[in-house]
């Protein structure tokens, strides 16, 4: 968030804000850590200041791993009430947050966390109790998804284990407690659902996983004992995004050589911003997206902007976009009206993008040929009237080793509904980033302390995450339920993967172990805590 940088920066150093430039250059992944404003970004501007020189900061990897923010540090008391029928008749959660020794975003994170706990099943009650402490590790902030996975994870760990009570099958009882509509759909903890299809989203992804071949194929194993036991694991959830930042500015510019400069508030760290608001300008403006440049996340070049959290940087920024880019077609109409004598009804864009008369190819004018005499620009705000609710539903297959509880991901299936899709390429790319993060936080990433509080944590050597050999190729099956809350029909799509993969994989690894009478499991489920949960059955039968 530059201009949020910017803001803090002058703040801390007493100047005025117009006069401190923040540029946001192609630095990677952002994940909510960046959404953060640091003390060391306003200490190396001082110390520049004062020795007029420019100054270069950097933190060692040790450094890095207690400084930057951290996340999904809380703990949960749940219970799901139920008929014997299995139809859901309340929902109580009390939650313990750890907040870091300093004040992050743990506290709101807690709100979203409430906000979401019903996700997409029909709960008519729901109590939620939230305490966020302050401890002494590291700051707990925004990661990506911000409160929302932690909801997600509560109520589809406790689905899964009323339905062990219940003995129902894991899906059957999701399907049996879908929000069906009408939308858009009031929940009892205030929010609003602008759109879905719940059920659809369940049965493609039983569909496309083979579900019951896999339930066949896991009775087989047990029959035989095999060292190999199979785990199916079901995720759905909805998520809501564009939360608190509903707003955007934007400017679309067509220049004397033909070229066009789109500029919005939202910043990149991967997304893919470049190419989807380049695309969406080339099929407004007619134009190819070769002759587009996009400006954003540089406080000198662009007139405002809310940056990139939350998901909202498409049907925000983008719908902005939209509204420049029909305004500068709008714009161009009236300057051929004037320069070929004629009424503005009477132009029309011609296949090639040239405006001119009805009828008379022959005068037309370029976009080149229009913007010679000054510049054309047009500014445009997009400001959405309420947040956006993505669904889907993610199902893990995984393989668990019964001697040494290693447990392997062997298939995964995501369907995921982000409303009206721009780019395909672009959403899948989310998608698969999104689950390998999911995959992480299920069964490898954890930051450990010892008995006095000194962090353990000290690399990537000791804090595992997944490589490559441990995330299997993402079947993505995407549905398309467009929100009637922007131009676009857009909604969020980037964290909509870590939202359903990981309790996905949580549900997956427990369900391999479920016939030992093994019930839950904390994460990260690394191998020593399989092992564990499977020896403590084996020698109680549960």
């Amino acid at each position: 968030m530059p201009f949020g940088v910017r803001d803090v920066v002058a703040a801390a150093l007493g100047l005025p804000e117009e006069t401190v430039r923040v540029i946001a250059g192609d630095v990677g992944g952002a994940f909510g850590a960046k959404l953060m404003t640091y003390p060391e970004q306003s200490v190396i501007a001082a110390v520049a200041m004062k020795l007029g020189r420019p100054v270069r900061w950097f933190e060692y990897r040790t450094e890095n791993m207690v400084a930057m923010s951290q996340g999904r540090a809380l703990v949960s008391d749940v219970g799901l009430g139920a008929t014997r029928e299995g139809k859901l008749v309340g929902l109580e959660v009390n939650t313990v947050a750890d907040a870091g020794a300093y004040a992050g975003l743990a506290p709101p994170q807690l709100v979203l966390t409430s906000m979401l706990l019903p996700s997409v099943y029909d709960i008519p009650n729901v109590r939620f109790v939230g305490r966020s402490m302050f401890t002494n590790t590291a700051v707990m902030s925004a990661y990506r998804g911000a409160g929302r996975p932690e909801a997600i994870a509560i109520i589809e760990r406790a689905m899964d284990m009323l339905a062990a009570e219940l003995n129902v099958d894991p899906a059957d009882l999701r399907r049996r407690n879908l929000i069906a509509g009408p939308f858009p759909h009031a929940t009892p903890t205030g929010l609003n659902y602008d759109s879905g299809d719940y059920s659809r989203a369940l049965d493609l992804a039983l569909q496309a996983a083979g579900y019951d071949d896999l339930r066949n194929d896991q009775r087989a194993r047990r029959e035989r004992d095999e060292r190999l036991q199979l785990g199916i694991g079901i995720s759905s959830y909805v998520e809501m995004t564009a939360v608190l930042y509903t707003g955007e500015s934007a400017t679309a510019t067509a220049q004397a050589d033909g070229s066009m400069v789109i500029s919005t508030g939202t910043t990149a760290s991967g997304q893919g911003h470049e190419t989807a608001y380049s695309q969406l300008a080339s099929q407004l403006l007619g134009v190819s997206m070769d002759s587009i440049r996009v400006v954003q996340s540089d406080t000198a070049l662009v007139k405002s902007g809310y940056g990139s959290s939350g998901s909202r940087s498409l049907q925000i920024g983008g719908s902005a976009v939209c509204r420049a880019c029909i305004e500068l077609v709008e714009k161009a109409r009236q300057e051929a009206a004037r320069r070929l004598e004629a009424a503005p009804d009477d132009i029309v864009r011609f296949d090639d993008g040239r405006f001119g008369v009805k009828g008379v190819p022959a005068t037309a004018l370029t976009w080149s040929e229009l913007a010679s005499e000054a510049a054309f620009v047009a500014e445009s705000e997009f400001e959405q009237a309420d947040q956006t609710f993505p669904f889907g539903c993610h199902v893990a297959v995984v393989e668990v080793d019964m001697e040494t509880g290693d447990a392997r991901l062997v298939r995964h299936v995501a369907v995921d509904d982000c409303g009206k899709v721009l780019n395909p390429l672009l959403v899948e790319g989310q998608i698969h980033g999104g689950v390998a993060q999911g995959i992480g936080q299920a069964l490898y990433e954890e930051f450990v302390y010892d008995a006095d509080g000194n962090p353990l944590t000290a690399s990537f050597v000791d804090y595992g995450i997944p490589s490559i050999g441990e995330i299997p190729q993402v079947e993505t099956v995407t549905m398309e339920t467009p929100t009637p809350l922007n131009p676009l029909g857009a909604k969020g799509i980037g964290e909509s993967g870590t939202i359903g993969s990981t309790p996905a994989v949580q549900n997956a690894v427990i369900d391999a172990l479920s016939h030992l009478g093994v019930r839950h499991i904390d994460m990260p489920l690394h191998p020593m805590r399989v092992w564990e949960a499977i020896q403590k059955a084996r020698s109680t039968g549960r």
